[in-house]
């Protein structure tokens, strides 16, 4: 049966386990119809996205 040959230290374990952390998202308030959505992605509403109609918008 495999076991480790030395204890793992506290700094190596958390060098391990620096990825691991959760990201917040990127929320923004729309300029055009101050509604709140993710950075880079089209507004549901208006169908704006980079200053251009993209989708017709949600009635």
């Amino acid at each position: 049966m495999a076991v480790p040959k030395r204890k793992t230290t506290k700094s190596r374990a958390g060098k391990r386990r620096s990825h691991m952390s959760h990201n917040t998202k990127n929320i923004i308030e729309d300029k055009k119809s101050g509604e709140y959505r993710l950075s880079h992605h089209i507004d549901p509403k208006t169908g704006f996205y980079k200053g251009r109609q993209v989708l017709d918008p949600k009635e």
